[in-house]
């Protein structure tokens, strides 16, 4: 008596598991480099940086002495 095994199943869910994972992954960090990051570029590079940005940096500045 011989006994088939059948991974199509199992293949299936492993490609679709990864894939949706790699997927989300990307989409997070792309929504973080739209959203945060992009903005704090831009605000690095202003003629007139904001008030909170001037904060930032003197905070960051004191905790290195």
């Amino acid at each position: 008596m011989m006994v088939t095994v059948n991974y199509a199943g199992a293949l299936i869910g492993f490609l679709l598991g990864f894939g949706f994972g790699i997927g989300c992954a990307l989409a997070v960090m792309y929504s973080i480099y739209m959203g945060g990051y992009r903005a704090a570029v831009k605000d690095s590079v202003a003629d007139m940086p904001p008030e909170r940005l001037v904060k930032a940096r003197e905070k960051a500045l004191a905790g290195r002495r």
